[in-house]
């Protein structure tokens, strides 16, 4: 007997632990089924400000319904839902400490925005001279010359030897002989005709000798580039000797990025830092903008003229330029207070003490740590300096935009409320009503919608007839208000 009523007692006992753990697991779902219900967030005491898609932040409504965007109802926004003023974010005092949120001013300064790009060293092609034969004959000699010399200005090339010029002197000298002035003025002009300078000329009348070997001498000094002679060759009138190119000056020839060139000028000085020369700053001029950018590296070449005393300047040399460009007075903030999206520039200004809403504004040059702001602020604002991506993070899914953008997107809606678009496009009845029709319809590219299920209101309740679920059609909607209005339908043969 005591047996059983032990084994009674423990049946009793786990009967009690299993009611009660059901009811409090049925009260624990029924509570949390209240608190997660459609109703539970719809008091009665709560004000709603508008209702909003959560997949189109931005577009608001003014009464509850299907999205005209997704196939999904539209959800509330309270007022006394927090993280919103105006158009703004709130953050909290605590949230603002555990960031690290820092701020700075918006201040009027000057500044000289200068670009700095790697130039390379290029020998001065408008500094060339071509030595050339005056007339034709023969090489007799060649100095002791080759490609890559420097020479001095006067210094001898080669020597030729001038059968014609032998013939026209010898001709000369008869015609003095004969004392007409009118016929030698004739032979001193046709002994300049073909290429005789002026001190042979005088030489020859002087003394009386034919002068039929002629030195060839570098017309000014530099580097031999080219030399296309040698002993023994005939040459003819014209024909190229030697090229020289200058050293008295030289190019730097720099790549500056596309999106920096519209700000470099001919005549911009610039400072040049080389490699081989620790410590020396060489100052340049820019001499031409080359008219045609690269493709590939998007960039655009930029020449630069550089004195080149004692000829330390060597072509191929790399350098370091710093284009100094005029100075400017503009609006700067911090470099980092300013978010780039691709599409836009984006600060966020504080309006009080926990509060800051974004503005779209648009950028100047960089210069150090700071950028220069053509338009969007004003001197004495406030932008946040650190921690700002956080706070855009909570701005992009309240949907809150920059003042242009929002700016933009009103001026949109205005424009196409006041002259509504017609839309044409095929789909499938889902559901009707003399009012409504559910269609699951394919993309509407002029308003960006993929191919979609959602209900339509009807323009005439006559529309409605004949039409039923599964029905293919073809129909076209304009918008009206925060409707969309289908105006004209037609069945389509599958």
């Amino acid at each position: 007997m005591n047996t059983k009523k032990i084994i009674a007692g423990l049946t009793l006992l786990a009967a009690g632990i299993a009611i009660g753990y059901g009811a409090s697991q049925w009260r624990s779902s029924h509570s949390t089924g209240d608190t997660q219900g459609p109703g539970a967030s719809e008091t009665p005491d709560r004000k709603v400000l508008y209702w909003y898609d959560p997949m189109q932040p931005t577009q608001k409504f003014a009464k509850p319904g299907k999205s005209p965007f997704m196939d999904m109802q539209l959800q509330p926004k309270y007022a006394d839902e927090g993280g919103q003023a105006d158009n703004g974010v709130t953050v909290s005092g605590q949230t603002i400490q555990s960031l690290g949120l820092r701020t700075a001013p918006v201040e009027r300064g000057r500044f000289a925005a200068s670009v700095d790009v790697v130039g390379t060293v290029q020998l001065n092609d408008r500094d060339v001279s071509i030595v050339q034969a005056r007339s034709g004959g023969f090489v007799e000699r060649v100095y002791a010359r080759a490609p890559g010399d420097v020479i001095a200005a006067g210094a001898p090339l080669v020597d030729l030897l001038l059968p014609e010029w032998i013939g026209a002197q010898r001709e000369f000298l008869a015609v003095r002989a004969l004392k007409d002035e009118t016929l030698l003025a004739a032979a001193r002009q046709r002994l300049q005709l073909l290429g005789m300078p002026a001190t042979v000329i005088d030489q020859v009348e002087r003394s009386g000798d034919v002068q039929g070997r002629y030195t060839v001498t570098a017309p000014q000094g530099g580097l031999i580039a080219e030399l296309m002679v040698r002993q023994g060759m005939t040459v003819s009138a014209g024909m190229s000797l030697a090229r020289i190119n200058g050293l008295s000056t030289v190019w730097l020839e720099a790549a500056v990025p596309e999106a920096q060139s519209g700000t470099t000028q001919v005549g911009q000085s610039a400072e040049v830092r080389l490699a081989a020369f620790a410590g020396e700053t060489w100052r340049a001029r820019v001499v031409s903008i080359l008219p045609e950018a690269n493709k590939e590296s998007r960039t655009v070449r930029v020449r630069l003229e550089v004195p080149n005393p004692g000829q330390r300047l060597k072509a191929g040399m790399t350098g370091q330029v710093s284009l100094q460009g005029r100075e400017l007075e503009a609006l700067l903030v911090p470099s980092e207070a300013v978010i780039r999206t691709g599409r836009r520039a984006v600060v966020y200004v504080v309006d009080a003490p926990g509060k800051f809403h974004p503005v779209e504004v648009q950028l100047g040059a960089e210069v150090d740590d700071k950028l220069a702001i053509l338009g969007g602020l004003t001197a004495g604002q406030q932008v946040v300096a650190s921690a700002q991506f956080l706070i855009d993070s909570e701005a992009s899914l309240k949907g809150i935009l920059p003042a242009a953008a929002a700016a933009s997107a009103a001026g949109g809606a205005a424009s196409a409320a006041t002259v509504p678009a017609a839309f044409s496009v095929t789909g499938v009845i889902q559901n009707v009503s003399p009012t409504e029709m559910t269609l699951a319809h394919e993309a509407v590219p002029g308003l960006k919608w993929p191919a979609m299920t959602m209900a339509f209101k009807l323009a005439d309740p006559k529309l409605a007839q004949g039409r039923k679920p599964e029905q293919k059609v073809r129909f076209t909607f304009e918008q009206r208000g925060d409707d969309y209005v289908i105006t004209r339908i037609e069945e389509v043969s599958r």
